[in-house]
Order: structure tokens, then C-alpha cells, then sequence
């Protein structure tokens, strides 16, 4: 196949990022017209190139890019999936990934975007998926969700070779069962939806169990 992605690097070669102590995004230091960030997590930030407009390039933090080789493995064992993005290479610094189009559930919340139970359902499909392939899927929250013409993709893969199960799926689930109803179709404030992360990001910390945080959600939103 012919590396059309390549016309990309020499721009992304004058990025970096670095990652944040609490779990917080990472910090992206330096800029190139020709490159758009997309995307923003605690490991990476992910660009799309004005070159090469089908691909996404998922740049590491620099003590986070021992994940890259794991993360390839990931998708390439995943292989062909309507649930999934594909990827197309792996460098020192950054995967090669296809472009996504669609709003995150993030970005649904904060924008009004009804999400349909179809998504709800297909993420469940590809969890069940994913286990069919021998790994675990977790790490499956807000943002790295799409909404892709009604429909669910998974955008973030690389914590499906870890052990354990963190719950974040399960948790928005009944969230989403129990309580989207209450705020389907509002534009959420961004204030808000931080304010709920970084609280859920340390709920058993401070909370006895899931239920006793939702509640404290529900009193803090009046969306009860």
C-alpha cells in the first residue's frame, strides 16, 4: 500500500507533547498550519494533516510511548471491525490511524446531540468483541466515543492488552440508562461536564460507591 500518510511527518516532526500529573490532558508544544488537533487525551494528541486529510496521527507523550508497539498490536489483532479505526503504521512517536469523522459523546453532551440507544449497543457489541479476541476492553469513556451516522466507533484502544476491569464503561451505561432521559437534547456547559470528570476521575476517594456519586451528581445538576 502506498504510504500516502508520509507527506504528514516531516510536519509532525516539529510537534511534541507532554503528559500531566492527575490523569489531566496533555500539553501540546509547538504548531503547523498545515496540522489540526482533533483530539486531546491523557497520553496523546491527535492531529489531522491538511496533506494527508484520511488519516489521523496519534502523537505520544514522550514517557507514554512505550504504549505505541502495544497499541499496533492491539489493532492489528482487532483487524477488520465496524467498531474500530484502523491502523495503518506505527513510528517512535506516533501511530498512523484512519480519520473518523463524528462528534464525541463529549461533544454530543455539550453540544445537544441526541445519542441514540444504537450506540449504547454497539459499544456493548464491541466489548463482546473485543473478549472474543482475547483482550479486555476497558478505558471506554465520553471521549473516545464517536457518533458516526448513528451509530458507535471506538477511537481509543490502548488499554485492551491491561488487566482488570476499571468500570467506566459500566458506570456511564447506567448513567445513560438512569439518567439521559432527564437531559436528553440540552447543551450541557463545559464547566459541568469538567467538573463531573475530574470528580468521577477520583469518585472513590471521596465517595463510598458509585450510586452515593451519582447522587451528589444529581443534587449538584438538579437533574434529578
Amino acid at each position: 500500500m502506498e504510504k500516502k500518510w508520509e507527506v504528514a511527518l516531516p510536519s509532525l516532526s516539529q510537534m511534541s507533547v507532554s503528559s500531566n500529573a492527575n490523569n489531566e490532558p496533555v500539553t501540546i508544544h509547538g504548531g503547523d498550519e498545515t496540522l489540526r488537533c482533533i483530539g486531546v487525551g491523557t497520553d496523546a494528541a491527535v492531529f489531522q494533516s491538511i496533506y494527508a486529510p484520511d488519516f489521523a496521527f496519534k502523537l505520544y507523550a514522550e514517557d507514554k510511548r512505550s504504549k505505541i508497539k502495544s497499541e499496533e498490536k492491539v489493532y492489528h489483532t482487532i483487524g477488520d471491525s465496524p467498531y474500530f479505526s484502523t491502523c495503518y503504521a506505527a513510528y517512535d512517536t506516533l501511530l498512523v490511524l484512519s480519520f473518523e469523522e463524528g462528534p464525541t459523546l463529549f461533544d454530543c453532551l455539550l453540544q445537544g446531540i441526541n445519542i441514540p440507544e444504537q450506540v449504547v449497543e454497539d459499544v456493548e457489541h464491541a466489548r463482546q468483541y473485543v473478549r472474543d479476541q482475547g483482550m479486555n476492553p476497558r478505558d471506554i469513556h465520553l471521549k473516545n466515543i464517536l457518533l458516526q451516522n448513528g451509530r458507535a466507533k471506538i477511537i481509543d484502544v490502548s488499554e485492551y492488552i491491561q488487566p482488570g476491569n476499571d468500570f467506566r464503561w459500566e458506570h456511564l451505561k447506567k448513567a445513560y440508562d438512569d439518567h439521559y432521559h432527564l437531559i436528553e437534547g440540552r447543551a450541557l456547559p463545559f464547566w459541568l461536564l469538567e467538573t463531573i470528570r475530574k470528580w468521577y476521575n477520583s469518585w472513590n476517594k471521596h465517595f463510598s460507591s458509585y450510586e452515593e456519586f451519582m447522587k451528589r451528581v444529581s443534587n449538584f445538576t438538579s437533574f434529578k
